[in-house]
């Protein structure tokens, strides 16, 4: 008999394993379109010849390739290196910062480093990915009629417009209508894989790993090539990590070893086997495996699809850049959490603008799939690597597994990876140039960031002077500052340092509240935090004078609500009760100026002030009431 607590959660965990469905496998389940195709292009610099023993070396490549990049480093091993549920290269990164060991700083400074060049480039992976996607999908149309070429950019110019409209519904809201689609994408490849398979059944030995061994053993010049092609099967991997927070591991695992591996598998199955029928299915071999009657069909079917691929590295750059503007490595995010009961998901407005420019710019510079899918493997490839070598860093330092184990693996898995990445460098010139040039910019801006935000931090706390200090003033000279009724909240990064905005009431205006709250916002490296341990007050020496410093805590997955965190100061602070309803909020506005310090080079100066701007408003982004807010400035050079 079922208990009740398990029936109710049975369809719990069917909704999130088809929306897992919907948002994360779109990228990975839509490779099969345009793999296999590319591998043979004879536009290819180096092309692959159409032979048999090519044919079956490249399947089983392209599976092998899939069973240890996706399901062993990916489903089997890197998922289990969560963060509090949440996933992906800078979960990666904070995990190495909380569990670093001690003596080996230039180890770790290195390893963070290729943690923030994976995050980058997983950011140009996001705004490749959609265009080919969807443009691979829509090019079906020229095998129905070539007379719709033309169509075939600006139809996907509109599809993808709507969809970075529709974002901010989140990935709940999208994950259910793109579900149910995603079921029946893979149903139907599946079937369509099994038909051409029943045309020629000797396509299954490629199944054995035998065959790509052999192929990249005995054709290592050939195969060599052939991997800038067969790393577009596992396109997605990385996504489908960090879109873990979105529905967690076990819904993603389900679906993956089920579902989505095995309607891929046979779906390249079923190619091989109809290219080996006719060399002339070369042309589109994964449309022509559906009858013709169905071809429309499926055509319109791949282009929802793809448009569902396109949805997985989006969610997946919203989590990354989520997180890096937590860790620091990006300016403050608005950031807008879609569910109430999952909190992985969210929405980034910044990040969402910002990739629908590039990727609808990227469809009409290329205005081909075949175009792009030169540059497509570099980014996945370099940050497939990283999180490889991040995994069994922290691996080690973190598991009782035996140290032969683990360096066996990473030996086995690395090498796969850098055979890839090297192979990807040999399409540089034909444009595996645009994501590493993509990552390397965004890299800049992260690093350059997280270094000019150390300096102003620096700066800040010198022209604030000791808090301690100033409140002893105070209370040393009553007469000099006029007490007035009513509670202010000071925001402020520590509890060191005396806000500007008070310093600035106290020096020019000779005024104070009766109750001074010091309130600073931490963003600890965990997603969430719970209500018992959001707030701490400590007093600042004397009951009697009114003033206490809170801290209040958040994960880096919520979004701060600082009127909330101070309804929990249960029992009151010393001082006494504070009036949260009616308390007015004080910001300190910095304006920065660029300095002549050599702290910064001056390009990067420029970039850093560049980025400022688009800080988010920190009465949004703490939940202010905007009626009660007053903000004084002060200028800090950098």
């Amino acid at each position: 008999m079922i208990s009740p607590a398990r029936s109710s959660a049975s369809p719990t965990r069917l909704v999130l394993i088809v929306g897992a469905l919907g948002v994360v496998f779109g990228d990975i389940g839509t490779s099969p379109i345009y793999t296999l195709q590319t591998v043979f292009n004879p536009g290819d610099p180096h092309p692959v010849a159409l032979t048999v023993d090519n044919l079956y070396g490249v399947v089983s490549l392209i599976v092998w390739s899939i069973v240890l990049i996706v399901t062993v480093t990916y489903v089997l091993l890197a998922m289990r290196m969560d963060n509090h549920g949440e996933g992906g290269i800078m979960a990666l990164l904070t995990l190495l910062r909380r569990w670093a060991p001690r003596g080996r700083a230039r180890t770790v400074a290195f390893l963070s480093g290729l943690a923030v060049l994976g995050a980058a480039l997983f950011l140009g992976d996001s705004m490749i990915t959609p265009a080919i996607s969807v443009l691979s999908a829509v090019e079906g149309l020229k095998v129905i009629n070539p007379g719709l070429a033309e169509w075939v950019v600006p139809l996907t110019a509109v599809i993808l417009l709507v969809l970075f409209l529709v974002q901010r519904f989140g990935s709940a809201a999208v994950g259910r209508l793109f579900g149910p689609v995603m079921v029946v994408w893979f149903v139907v490849i599946a079937v369509c894989g099994i038909s051409g398979i029943m045309r020629d059944p000797g396509i299954l030995l490629a199944l054995l790993p035998t065959y790509a061994i052999g192929f990249l053993v005995g054709h290592f010049q050939i195969a060599f090539f052939a991997l800038a092609a067969v790393v577009l099967a596992v396109t997605g991997a990385e996504a489908l990590y960090a879109d873990m927070g979105h529905f967690g591991r076990w819904p993603i695992s389900v679906a993956w070893l089920f579902l989505v591996f095995p309607a891929c598998a046979l779906s390249y199955l079923g190619q091989g086997a109809l290219l080996l029928q006719k060399r002339a299915n070369l042309s589109a071999p994964f449309f022509l495996l559906a009858p013709s009657w169905a071809q429309l069909a499926l055509v319109l079917l791949a282009t929802a699809a793809t448009v569902i691929a396109s949805q997985a590295v989006i969610s997946g750059a919203f989590s990354v850049a989520a997180q890096a503007s937590g860790l620091g490595y990006l300016p403050r995010l608005r950031v807008a959490h879609t569910s109430s009961s999952t909190h992985g998901q969210i929405y980034v407005p910044w990040m969402n603008w910002l990739l629908m420019v590039s990727v609808i710019t990227l469809v009409f510079a290329f205005r081909s799939s075949a175009s792009l899918a030169f540059a497509y493997g570099m980014a996945v490839t370099g940050t497939i690597t990283i999180t490889t070598i991040l995994f069994f860093f922290l691996a080690r330092q973190r598991w009782s597994t035996p140290g032969w184990v683990l360096w066996g693996g990473a030996v086995v898995l690395v090498s796969v990876d850098l055979l890839f990445v090297a192979v990807n460098l040999t399409k540089f010139t034909h444009g595996a140039w645009l994501p590493l040039a993509i990552g390397l910019a965004a890299f800049t801006v992260m690093t350059t960031w997280q270094r000019g935000r150390e300096l102003i931090t620096d700066r800040r706390t010198r022209a604030e002077g000791s808090l301690t200090e100033f409140v002893r003033d105070m209370r040393f000279d009553p007469d000099l500052v006029y007490r007035v009724p009513g509670t202010a909240v000071f925001l402020n990064p520590g509890s060191e340092t005396t806000p500007l905005a008070l310093r600035a009431n106290v020096e020019h205006n000779h005024v104070r509240h009766d109750r001074i709250v010091i309130l600073t916002v931490t963003v600890d490296t965990v997603p969430r935090v719970d209500d018992s341990a959001r707030v701490q007050v400590i007093d600042l020496g004397d009951p009697a004078d009114g003033i206490v410093h809170v801290t209040t805590r958040f994960g880096y997955t919520e979004t701060p609500d600082v009127p909330r965190a101070l309804r929990l100061l249960q029992p009151e602070p010393p001082e006494g009760a504070l009036d949260v309803e009616g308390a007015s909020y004080f910001l300190s506005k910095i304006e920065l100026r660029e300095g002549r310090d050599r702290g910064m080079a001056h390009w990067r100066k420029r970039l850093f002030l560049a980025a400022a701007h688009i800080t988010s408003d920190a009465s949004n982004y703490f939940g202010l009431p905007r009626n009660r807010v007053i903000v004084m400035g002060s200028q800090i050079e950098l």
